[in-house]
């Protein structure tokens, strides 16, 4: 295993962060590397600040952003003595723990809808990108999946295998843990950007499904708490936030995707799609979209209810109206005949 001194490592963080109004220019991330004229991912975000601070002994310079007033992206760098080795890596635990408890909200932190990424940046190595992966594939994967344990070869070959090569010199490895990054040109940050949209996206199909999956209960307790209600089940308000679930999918998910499916060929679209892969951003897509179908679904079938037990209390009035009106035609008949006498 290779010793590496002065180890550089960056570590992610995002949780929510919403905003209603917010002060201060937006701007489109830019500066990715091999993209074309036109800005393939189509997210605005915020700088919200810059700080260097201490944590778990060393020196960290953080970045915090604002991604689309939903969610805040914090970019953590420093540096550790060798950061492959066990000590390292405990050591590195001890740091992300630091900046977890100072950055994200307890409540996120107790919940655990926050995400957290770290990744290993390595300027020059003394083979080939993918022979220095391959001789230190052990150390690798136990520094991406902060484990101890020993992996066997098929675990080995599962966390290395998601491999994007800029050029013979470069290469980024990632993992829905981690990643590494190996750039003699120290051009880390354009590797870094995408893989804080797909912890921004990840992040952002959690909270949806979350949010299904509460206006689902919802509209299960009212129907179970009212079942005689005339009217039970979603309001109008549940309703607008299905319609604006629907659109937060095109617009921040799909329509970035489709722009980047117009450059499969360009090195920024190959890291996404890796990226997209190993975070199971479709397989979360398709989860999301099931239960939209399913939550409309519902909310049909409660309004053909509704039309149908409002047409059947029209119906049963009508006969009571007419029930009335033919009793009321016999007293008047039995009055004017002289049937009847007061």
């Amino acid at each position: 295993m290779a010793s590496l001194k002065n180890t550089q490592i960056c570590y992610l963080l995002a949780f929510p962060d919403p905003v209603s109004e917010s002060t201060g220019p937006q701007e489109k991330i830019r500066g990715l590397k091999d993209a074309p004229y036109f800005e393939p991912i189509d997210i605005r975000v915020r700088m919200l600040g810059q700080a260097e601070i201490a944590a778990g002994g060393v020196s960290v310079n953080v970045t915090r952003q604002r991604y689309e007033e939903h969610i805040q992206v914090i970019e953590c760098h420093f540096q550790l003595p060798d950061g492959l080795s066990l000590a390292g890596i405990q050591q590195r635990e001890v740091i992300e723990k630091a900046l977890t408890a100072r950055f994200v909200p307890a409540a996120y932190q107790e919940s655990g809808l926050f995400e957290e990424y770290v990744i290993l940046l390595l300027g020059q190595v003394k083979s080939a990108p993918d022979a220095f992966v391959d001789r230190n594939a052990v150390a690798l994967a136990r520094f991406i999946r902060s484990q101890r344990e020993v992996f066997d070869q098929e675990q080995l070959t599962q966390i290395l295998s998601s491999r994007v090569r800029y050029s013979k010199a470069d290469l980024t490895l990632v993992d829905w843990e981690g990643a590494v990054i190996i750039a003699p040109q120290g051009d880390f940050q354009s590797d870094i950007e995408l893989l804080k949209v797909g912890n921004y996206q990840l992040l952002r199909y959690r909270l949806l499904d979350q949010t299904l999956d509460k206006s689902l209960n919802d509209i299960n307790r009212q129907v179970r708490a009212h079942p005689r209600r005339l009217r039970p089940g979603p309001t109008r308000s549940q309703i607008r936030s299905i319609i604006q679930h629907r659109l937060d999918i095109m617009l921040d998910f799909e329509h970035s995707e489709q722009n980047l499916l117009l450059m499969r060929e360009w090195y920024t679209a190959q890291l996404y799609h890796a990226i997209h892969d190993e975070f199971y951003l479709e397989e979360w897509n398709q989860t999301i979209k099931r239960k939209l179908d399913a939550l409309e679904d519902i909310i049909e079938t409660i309004r053909e209810n509704f039309s149908l037990t409002w047409q059947s209390l029209m119906d049963n009035a009508q006969t009571v109206g007419w029930l009335i009106l033919l009793v009321g035609y016999f007293i008047l008949f039995y009055f004017e005949s002289g049937w009847f006498t007061p």
